[in-house]
Parts: structure tokens; C-alpha cells; sequence
């Protein structure tokens, strides 16, 4: 069983910045990727960043130079700095991660279970 737990959502005024944490355990043998995604009101859940476990990163355009995904292998955890926030970046901030589970050999994805993050004056 693996359990990711999310932290850092909130509200920020334009221009602000957060930080969105989130962090494996269970019976991990071991993470293959690890993203963030987003589901704003109304719109369909996209990617926003993933860094592989050799530490490639990929970007959704809308967001490249503003924020900044890293993980941390020895501790099962992905972060997301997220700086000069706009409106348009509030939405639902859910963690994934492709791992591999004591005992399998089957990958699978599995999902926090999101963090608000609201960009308002």
C-alpha cells in the first residue's frame, strides 16, 4: 500500500509565491516519475510538471520560468516552487507518482488527494 500526502496549498496574491510538498510511503520499492497536475473549476485535470528518477523535468508552457519541481529520492518526496503565481494558476494540485510496490512488478499511478491553491487580490 502507498499513501502520498500533499502540503503548502493556500491562498497567495498575484505575484506571490508557494510551495507544494508531497511525500510517498508505504511499501515502496521503488518511484519511477513524479508529477504534479491540476484541475481547475470547470476544465480538465493537466499536467503541470514531472521529474523523472534520473531528474529530467518537463513543463506545461503556461508555467515554464515561473516554477520549479524537484524531488528528493532518499525521502520519497517531490516539491513544487511555484513563483510569481497568477490568477489563472488556481486550481486543485494533485501529486502522482509511478511506483513500484513491494512484492509487484507492475508500476502504477497513484494520486494525493489535492491541495487547493488560490491566486487572488
Amino acid at each position: 500500500q502507498v499513501r502520498l500526502v500533499e502540503s503548502g496549498g493556500g491562498l497567495v496574491q498575484p505575484g506571490g509565491s508557494l510551495r507544494l510538498s508531497c511525500t510517498a510511503s508505504g511499501t515502496i520499492a521503488s518511484i519511477r516519475t513524479m508529477g504534479w497536475y491540476r484541475q481547475a473549476p470547470g476544465k480538465q485535470r493537466e499536467l503541470v510538471a514531472h521529474i523523472t528518477n534520473g531528474g529530467d523535468t518537463t513543463y506545461t508552457d503556461s508555467v515554464k520560468g515561473r516554477f520549479t519541481i524537484s524531488r528528493d529520492n532518499a525521502k520519497n518526496t517531490v516539491s513544487l516552487q511555484m513563483n510569481s503565481l497568477k490568477p489563472e494558476d488556481t486550481a486543485i494540485y494533485f501529486c502522482n507518482v509511478n511506483v513500484r510496490s513491494l512484492g509487484s512488478f507492475v508500476f502504477n499511478d497513484r494520486w494525493g488527494q489535492g491541495t487547493q491553491v488560490t491566486v487572488s487580490s
